[in-house]
């Protein structure tokens, strides 16, 4: 029996995991280790790894934007406040944008525009003059450009707000071990159903009443069922470096998401870099069993590399907002991992036959990091009921896994592909320039 004294294992210290060691030491757990493989924390396997992700409620399903408005109050705590900058956030379709992208901009509106909460700072936004009200820095056309600006919304700074969290736990007593021999969880250890601990890299074998894995995208490395209904998928990032005066001039302007191109945010102070992502259905790693996994290179690959595809979309959202930067090269490209499910639900649960001595965190799918500041506290609850109750998520067996990857959720926009063909295709294109 799990009690305040026992010891607890998470594999994984990402956004999830470390909110979990959060939660648990302010509900009292005393006897936390977390097992990262990074050599330090933020992680490079952690999809967090990031000068920013995109904070909002507005969602197509209520349930969600409660829990959001929830994390942006977390937010705005002195622990995670020093991480968030409520820039506002301005949503849009171009002229040219299908119409799934025009319809899930309005049911996103529609969440929001008579919800108390937002009302006051929602503005729809139709023509490049009512957009230039909030974005005066976009130099662009704007062709066609309709959408929203939303007062209650921006980014954190995800790299920083894992530095600052595992800071804080660590102070609190959370044990932390890093690297690739120590700090690599290989395998659970069982006695009959039960986990009784986790072996590392390293050869040795480390004992827990419960053990947590919260390993994103690589989940199914460990837990090999979890890749029956979650999907490690990727999304491609890029950057363009700025000067300081860059920088400055675009300071503020608000985070800015075009439903059928991409999405970016003001520029890193620091880094002076400008990060841009395009939004599409994302790209896997399937191996012959069927199951999506990032590579296995001990650091994330490919880097310094994006579809074509992607940065053609990515130039055409410089025409249309700041075509002064449009041709600039791109910098610190990557293929950013996380765990996708059909649903685009979470799951939160104890795996089936376990003897309730393992949790899976997964399934992030893409909106999972603003919920940083609460998502521990769903662990706990978890912990203390001893079941998940919310059937959205909970473990789903091969027979009630959704198997439709279809239009339902709102992002997947376009068709994705197998990382290995981009690969292929890049290569080719290599080959031809020599």
């Amino acid at each position: 029996m799990l009690t305040k004294d026992s010891p607890v294992i998470i594999v994984g210290g990402g956004a999830w995991g470390l909110s979990t060691a959060l939660h648990m030491t302010d509900a009292g757990h005393t006897n936390i280790t977390v097992y990262e493989r990074a050599e330090q924390i933020p992680s490079p396997y952690s999809a967090a790894w990031d000068i920013n992700k995109i904070v909002r409620a507005e969602y197509e399903d209520p349930f969600y934007t409660k829990l959001a408005l929830e994390a942006i109050r977390g937010w705005k705590t002195p622990l995670f406040g020093p991480y968030f900058h409520q820039t506002g956030y301005v949503v849009a379709t171009t002229g040219r944008a299908p119409a799934k992208a025009v319809e899930h901009l309005e049911k996103a509106l529609l969440s929001v525009q008579a919800d108390p909460a937002f009302a006051p700072g929602i503005k729809r936004l139709s023509g490049a003059a009512d957009f230039r009200d909030y974005t005066w820095q976009y130099s662009g056309p704007l062709s066609g450009f309709k959408g929203y600006w939303n007062r209650l919304a921006g980014y954190a700074h995800s790299a920083d707000a894992l530095r600052g969290v595992w800071e804080h736990c660590a102070r609190r007593g959370v044990r932390f071990v890093l690297g690739e021999e120590a700090g690599r969880v290989e395998r659970m250890v069982y006695q009959g159903r039960k986990c009784t601990g986790v072996a590392t890299a390293d050869g040795q074998t480390h004992e827990a009443e419960l053990v947590i894995c919260a390993l994103g995208a690589h989940g199914a490395s460990l837990l090999p069922d979890l890749g029956k209904f979650v999907v490690g998928r990727c999304w491609s990032v890029a950057h363009v470096q700025l000067s300081e005066e860059e920088t400055n001039f675009l300071r503020g302007i608000p985070t800015t998401n075009v439903r059928d191109l991409g999405f970016f945010f003001e520029p890193d102070p620091k880094t002076r870099l400008f990060k841009l992502c395009p939004l599409g259905v994302g790209y896997t790693n399937t191996r012959s069993d069927g199951v999506s996994l990032p590579p296995p290179d001990r650091l994330p690959p490919p880097q310094d590399f994006i579809p074509a595809e992607d940065e053609k979309k990515l130039r055409q959202l410089l025409r249309e907002t700041f075509p002064w930067m449009a041709e600039r090269p791109f910098v610190e490209q990557k293929l950013c991992w996380f765990a996708d499910t059909a649903d685009s639900e979470y799951c939160i649960d104890y795996v089936p036959g376990t003897d309730n001595s393992v949790v899976v965190l997964s399934g992030d799918s893409g909106h999972g990091f603003k919920m940083m500041p609460v998502f521990g506290k769903w662990v706990v609850d978890l912990v203390e009921q001893g079941k998940q109750s919310l059937a959205r998520w909970q473990w789903k067996s091969p027979d009630k896994a959704d198997t439709n990857w279809g239009d339902s959720v709102s992002w997947r926009i376009g068709k994705g592909a197998e990382l290995r063909d981009l690969l292929e295709a890049k290569d080719k294109l290599v080959r031809a320039r020599l």
